[in-house]
């Protein structure tokens, strides 16, 4: 029986975990990663807020990012019916990063993945974590790996950065429905041979086709480009045949981008993921913490998730780093506020974005530009910053603008 010990075990080699695990690496913590998969892997979330460079750049692993040549996301482009709204990031109220990637997720977490163990972190590629053991004072981690063989590690932390997977809410039962309603996804990647030359051809956009259905176009820089249909679970169940036939045929609602994708040759057989959105009951423990998509995945319409994946990772790891040199913490106050905090505001504007209220702000003509970049700060992942009234006012502030706009409209028609 084979027995390891570390001070810190990493649950997944994604954006959250390889953030951790390089920030408790550069304080002298003896750390390891596991990761179910087998990498390079295909995963969703393919477009990155500017919020995010400050992570990487902290630990160590924006170098290895700059030299790969991903395509650079200057803002996002919403379209509704013919109109426009353009986001800038370099218009924003917050102070902070205005650019940051469209990446493919494989290439991108492959390469996070090799500089985290070019620092010296050991990952322990397709070692499944099946059951884990507390006992107040550390806990001992059962992992199998591919032929069926199990080793054991203990550990002093466990954080969980596993991502959809969520394998602590999972072995200790503490998954919860999401409070948001349900929608899916329908996706895939292309050979972009229609793509236009020029920025026209960069941009990242969100063509809404309905209120609560939306076409997103994330373009690489290798040619390829993501698309994908987000809507209501029963919307998305509504189109008949395979995945394939089923996106062939959503692209008809999109005026803007038919012409261009219709055509476009399929890289990989369509996904769905239905009823995306999910909850847990408590992100941290004696001995564990989970981070990112483990603790709650909300929607994808402001690209939030791996923001969040490496604001809670890095932020988790801190505090662990506090405990093991006997500061004392208190998680509910330094994690689980500032977590939660976060999570409410972005739920608030899927929300408004859903209900249209948001939307009636995007499209709104003229601009207010002083709104406008108080929501493009939202936008570019700046959800703590205190500064600004549509995060501190966010859960109601969307649908009293929105009030506003539509008592103008009236009065205009009088």
């Amino acid at each position: 029986m084979i027995e390891e010990y570390v001070d810190v075990l990493v649950i997944g080699a994604g954006p959250s975990g390889c953030v951790a695990a390089s920030y408790l690496k550069n304080n002298n913590i003896n750390v390891k990663i596991v990761e179910k998969s087998k990498f390079p892997r295909y995963v969703i979330g393919e477009s990155l807020l500017p919020r995010c460079m400050d992570h990487f750049e902290e630990v160590g692993l924006l170098d290895a990012l700059k030299a790969q040549n991903y395509e650079v996301k200057r803002g996002a482009r919403f379209l509704r019916k013919g109109e426009v709204c353009n986001f800038d990031f370099s218009e924003k109220h917050s102070e902070g990063w205005d650019w940051t990637w469209q990446v493919p997720r494989a290439h991108f977490d492959n390469v996070l993945a090799e500089e985290t163990q070019r620092k010296g972190v050991p990952i322990d590629f397709e070692n499944e974590v099946v059951d884990v053991v507390f006992d107040g004072t550390k806990s001992r981690i059962a992992v199998k790996d591919t032929k069926g063989n199990t080793k054991y590690i203990n550990a002093k932390y466990i954080i969980d950065a596993s991502g959809y997977g969520r394998v602590l809410p999972r072995i200790l039962k503490t998954e919860v429905p999401s409070a948001l309603p349900e929608h899916s996804s329908i996706f895939t990647h292309v050979k972009d041979i229609n793509r236009p030359e020029g920025q026209e051809g960069t941009l990242i956009s969100f063509d809404i086709v309905e209120t609560q259905v939306w076409l997103w176009v994330i373009p690489f820089s290798d040619g390829t480009t993501s698309i994908g249909f987000v809507g209501p679970t029963e919307f998305i169940n509504s189109y008949k045949g395979t995945s394939n036939e089923m996106l062939a045929e959503m692209l008809k609602l999109s005026d803007y981008y038919y012409d261009r994708l219709k055509d476009a040759p399929y890289l990989f057989d369509v996904q769905i993921i239905e009823n995306f959105s999910k909850d847990v009951e408590t992100i941290y423990g004696d001995g564990y913490v989970i981070t990112g998509n483990s603790a709650a995945f909300l929607d994808p319409i402001f690209s939030s998730g791996v923001t969040f994946a490496t604001e809670s990772g890095l932020l988790g790891a801190k505090l662990v780093l506090k405990e093991m040199n006997n500061e004392k913490v208190d998680w509910d106050k330094e994690y689980v506020g500032p977590f939660n905090h976060g999570v409410e505001v972005f739920t608030s504007y899927v929300n408004e974005w859903y209900s249209g209220n948001l939307q009636k702000l995007f499209f709104h003509q003229p601009e207010n530009k002083e709104i406008k970049k108080q929501l493009c700060s939202v936008l570019a992942g700046y959800v703590w910053d205190e500064t600004n009234p549509f995060v501190t006012k966010h859960q109601r502030i969307v649908a009293s603008v929105a009030h506003l706009i539509d008592m103008e409209i009236e009065e205009t028609k009088k």
